[in-house]
């Protein structure tokens, strides 16, 4: 596949080095030569130094025989332009934007990006992204991490092992013996920064950060068998009212009634409009650094305080004296990577990280096959993938112990129906099934040709 990637910053940076590993023809454009020189020295792209939406650039690019074109440059009216140019000029089937301004993603002007129009096929919003991802990880307290698949009936679950989880020291295969009714299959453990895709005589040690597939039935049980056992927050007070802090209170408000939230916004005429924007949301103007603000706030009767200022610092700060004065939980907003190890020995209790987001939304539009749903983990070591399995697959109608799995693949669950099928050796995987697998980096092209469907089905 021949991609062109407009811009090198970090998302279009990390774009290019998945599609990259999996030998796809990448070339990125970007106006930085430093960024450019950057990503010509590390990655196996091509890469050019010019304007993305400029038509004469996106030629030299390749745009005449490119398959897809991601458009995910600081301004959004350069993505716009790049795709518009991209389908005009070029007609590349594929076309990607990121559009941060909120105006534009107004459902008022939902035509703007018709085929008509302005023919975008995947409007990308980090923000909006952002702020779901953060209410999920509302939904399961105790989780660092809540992916949902198949329609919300399968969730994938990212936990840290404290010295109380009861299945400490435990060889992963014995777990069916201790819980035989409870759907939960472990897909993946960090260990000192160190990704495992287990086995099942590997065990979870205290610190390990486990990621595991369970059907959302039994979730309440398997939180529980992890150690945690955490009430759902009711209370929240959300550290800045930009676009993030704005969209996650409106996300609250629309789906999670129950929920009452508080955003301290330290500049006046922000703190004004999102009080003018937000019906049930107490807002107040003040700095989240601010002891008089927090007690204001009444920090110390809220469930969950969550950070999402643009200052990674400042976000990092605020979480950890919110939490000194009472708040049982914090959800921090972090840009750059090499924090994210930090944290958790802070106290902080959940990371958010926009730039893994917005790559997983953005890969699942990539991906080939009968691929419903992409979730890059941890910083990339591994994708949680939800594929529907077809009648010409070469997995369907086999026991899993007779399926040579490429090393790095695990099969989570499977979903047939209103059925969740966590996998045992001798589980067979039928047509129309939606399997989810975890694929280390390097394993997902097989995966995708796994559930691709094949010429002479035609």
């Amino acid at each position: 596949m021949k991609v062109i990637v407009c811009g090198a910053g970090q998302v279009g940076s990390n774009i290019a080095r998945y599609l990259a590993t999996e030998n796809n023809d990448v070339t990125v454009i970007d106006q930085s030569p430093e960024l450019i020189q950057k990503i010509s020295d590390t990655l196996d792209v091509q890469a050019m130094v010019g304007f993305a939406s400029h038509p004469n650039v996106l030629e030299q690019a390749g745009a005449a025989d490119a398959d897809m074109i991601i458009a995910v440059t600081l301004a959004d009216e350069v993505n716009m332009v790049a795709c518009q140019v991209a389908h005009s000029l070029f007609n590349v089937p594929t076309k990607i934007a990121r559009v941060r301004n909120q105006s534009y993603l107004a459902p008022i002007w939902a035509d703007l990006f018709s085929r008509e129009h302005m023919p975008i096929d995947v409007i990308i919003s980090p923000e909006i992204e952002v702020a779901r991802a953060v209410a999920r990880r509302l939904q399961v307290p105790g989780a660092f991490d809540m992916i949902p698949l198949a329609d919300g009936k399968v969730r994938v679950i990212g936990v840290i092992c404290t010295d109380n989880c009861p299945i400490l020291h435990t060889p992963l295969r014995q777990l069916t013996g201790l819980f035989p009714d409870l759907n939960l299959e472990v897909v993946a453990i960090v260990r000192n920064d160190k990704p495992i895709i287990p086995g099942g005589d590997d065990q979870m040690l205290p610190g390990d950060e486990v990621y595991f597939v369970a059907d959302t039935r039994h979730l309440g049980r398997a939180m529980a068998a992890f150690g945690h056992e955490e009430t759902e927050a009711r209370r929240i007070i959300i550290l800045g009212g930009g676009n993030i802090g704005l969209c996650l209170a409106e996300e609250l408000e629309a789906k999670h009634p129950q929920v009452s939230a508080r955003i301290v916004e330290v500049d006046r005429g922000r703190a004004q409009y999102i009080a003018q924007r937000l019906n049930r949301t107490m807002v107040l103007h003040g700095d989240g650094l601010d002891p008089e603000i927090l007690e204001e706030a009444n920090v110390r009767a809220a469930e969950t305080v969550v950070a999402v200022t643009n200052d990674d610092e400042g976000n990092i700060l605020a979480s950890l004296l919110a939490k000194r004065y009472g708040c049982q939980r914090a959800i921090t907003l972090i840009n750059k990577t090499t924090y994210s190890p930090l944290v958790t020995t802070l106290g902080i209790d959940a990371v958010v990280s926009p730039r893994t987001i917005t790559v997983s939304t953005i890969l699942q539009h990539v991906r080939r096959g009968r691929i419903r749903a992409v979730h890059s983990l941890r910083e990339g070591f591994a994708e949680v993938i939800e594929a529907e399995a077809l009648e010409t697959s070469s997995l369907i109608n086999t026991p899993l112990r007779e399926i040579k799995l490429p090393t790095g693949v695990i099969v989570g669950a499977i979903v047939r129906g209103e059925e969740v099928i966590i996998p045992r050796p001798s589980t067979v995987i039928k047509p129309h099934d939606r399997v989810i697998i975890l694929a280390a980096v390097g394993q997902v092209k097989k995966v995708e040709k796994m559930f691709a469907v094949r010429l002479e089905f035609f």
